[in-house]
């Protein structure tokens, strides 16, 4: 494996190693590290020596807690002089998470801790996610001013019901059980056993057959059961607070849920309170986004994705959110607007307007 630097990279047998070396940052990625990580899956890819790839985070907290959003912050504000990073940074991050999801061999995360925002989006695009105990997932991004992001329209659509309306919107925090329960991850292994099966998939003797299959089932045979997933349990409350069509729909059920005194009584009151912390431009577009892309593929909705990251890096809230979760950390946004009532369609479809020329494309 390669020596210090912030992603090592390393091989065993037919297994392809990366690991995110960021401890201290939560193995956030910056824009270094995607051009890192880029080149040698390409060179992976072409390499018939290679069968399979395992990306792992270091430090035992955090597999990535997402994208370098403090850089993004400080270019959008000017402050580094490097303001194209706010273009650059998305249609790189963007631009990786489609080569994963297209990675012609077994990609493996193991989402061993802290996976959020942009450690989502080069696990979850990938061929196999590996949950452990210490597995944390989230996208939690409205409560910074943005949107879920790195390919979410996408997969927070294909989750049971209308769970990831509720993920998206409330970027509610899962373990293992749910993250399976939502194709998050694909597969329990129990984090004492992560060091044996990256052990026996650099021992295997890869035969010629299909590499995803063997792949399979040399996972299938270090997977657990993670016991019933939370969100199952709660699907009939989510299901019936999430139908709206509107925001203000949504707060209105979840008001009607917590009043009737309920089982869920008490979820609905603590994930309203917790929307009404967020962003609410931020949940507006969340909502159109998910609607709209109910059925995109990953390319689509990274281009849509695209499109409404441009534009909330030339709007107030990502700025404001950034500054009071990681810059001052006083936990105070002040939204602008500040209610969900001075949004109106108008400004809601503002988000969503082509970019022209700027808008993010891919390679054949």
């Amino acid at each position: 494996m390669t020596e210090g630097g912030e992603i090592l990279l390393g091989r065993a047998g037919g297994l392809a190693t990366l690991t995110i070396n960021r401890p201290r940052a939560l193995n956030a990625l910056t824009l270094e590290n995607y051009r890192r990580i880029a080149p040698a899956l390409a060179a992976w890819a072409e390499d018939p020596e290679v069968h399979a790839v395992v990306v792992r985070g270091a430090g035992g907290r955090a597999f990535c807690a997402g994208g370098d959003v403090r850089a993004v912050y400080e270019a959008g504000r000017d402050i580094d002089g490097n303001r194209a990073l706010t273009s650059v940074f998305f249609a790189e991050e963007y631009r990786l998470i489609r080569d994963i999801h297209m990675f012609p061999k077994p990609y493996i995360a193991v989402v061993d801790g802290i996976t959020m925002g942009g450690g989502a989006g080069i696990s979850v695009n990938g061929a196999y996610r590996v949950a452990t105990e210490r597995t944390l997932f989230a996208m939690p991004e409205t409560a910074i001013g943005l949107f879920p992001d790195v390919g979410a329209t996408r997969f927070l659509n294909r989750c049971p019901g209308r769970v990831g309306r509720y993920l998206g919107l409330s970027g509610s925090r899962l373990q293992a059980a749910d993250a399976l329960y939502c194709g998050f991850a694909t597969h329990f292994v129990a984090q004492d056993r992560v060091e044996a099966l990256v052990a026996a998939l650099a021992a295997r003797k890869w035969d010629g057959g299909s590499e995803f299959g063997q792949a399979q089932a040399l996972l299938a045979e270090f997977a657990a059961d993670p016991g019933p997933p939370p969100l199952a349990a709660l699907r009939p409350a989510i299901d019936r607070c999430f139908a709206g069509g509107t925001v203000e729909d949504i707060l209105a059920a979840l008001a009607a849920e917590a009043a009737s005194g309920g089982p869920d009584a008490g979820w609905a009151a603590d994930t309203r309170a917790a929307l009404l912390t967020k962003s609410p431009t931020s949940l507006k577009v969340t909502l159109r986004q998910l609607t709209v892309g109910r059925d995109y593929d990953l390319e689509q909705a990274l281009a849509l994705e695209y499109r409404l990251t441009q534009h909330f890096m030339a709007a107030h809230d990502f700025y404001e959110g950034v500054r009071a979760a990681l810059i001052d950390k006083d936990q105070s946004p002040h939204w602008q607007p500040a209610a969900l009532a001075e949004i109106d369609d108008a400004m809601v479809e503002a988000y969503f307007a082509p970019l022209g020329e700027r808008e993010l494309r891919f390679d054949p």
